[in-house]
């Protein structure tokens, strides 16, 4: 058992955590945008993408500050800010990939790009759905293992990506080292929300 248990003074450490993963929520939003639009309008959705990754990095630091000044918390000190850092790392993740499709002024993109958004976006969703029932640790093995399905999902979406775009589908070598960059940028916010779930899974076990 672990040493504290939540209660309900503790409830604003599960908002925080919350807040963090609806971050990462209103990335995927952005960046679903900015991955169906032109160059012109990528341009004006990025500032939206970087103030959210700006609010997540407030929402860590919150978590952060909370944890250095409360004496009791609802479960390990170190866990809650390596929690709060996976959190943030997908925002971060999802904020480099339309930093990206911007600097490297794409015309279009493969279309199953969109395929890897959408098991990105559903996994968002999850996340942030889970965050809240960390105050009573139930229902969460559903969602680790969801998350890890459609982790192997993103995978084989990913691997499909690379086989074609090395098949011909884009022929410019220019481009091609533009949409490989794209496309492992997408599968490392995938590999963040894994790691994430992963952390989910470390508390519960321990505090079980």
């Amino acid at each position: 058992m672990g040493l504290f248990r939540p209660s309900s003074r503790d409830e604003a450490f599960f908002q925080l955590l919350a807040d963090s993963a609806c971050q990462a929520v209103a990335a995927t939003e952005v960046l679903s945008q900015m991955l169906a639009s032109d160059a012109a309008e990528r341009e004006q959705l990025l500032p939206r993408l970087k103030n959210i990754e700006h609010e997540a990095d407030e929402a860590t630091h919150a978590i952060i500050h909370k944890v250095n000044s409360s004496f009791v918390t609802p479960f390990d000190h170190g866990d809650i800010v390596e929690l709060a850092a996976a959190l943030d790392d997908c925002t971060d993740a999802l904020e480099s990939v339309g930093q990206m499709v911007v600097l490297y002024r794409m015309d279009g993109l493969m279309p199953e790009v969109t395929e890897q958004m959408e098991v990105i976006s559903r996994m968002a969703e999850l996340t942030a759905e889970a965050m809240p029932r960390l105050a009573t640790m139930k229902e969460l093995p559903e969602y680790w293992v969801e998350i890890n399905r459609l982790e192997n999902e993103g995978d084989v979406v990913y691997r499909t990506l690379l086989r074609d775009l090395f098949g011909g589908a884009v022929t410019d070598p220019i481009e091609v080292i533009k949409h490989k960059d794209i496309i492992e940028r997408l599968e490392q916010a995938a590999d963040a929300f894994e790691k994430v779930a992963h952390r989910v899974e470390s508390i519960v076990i321990k505090e079980s």
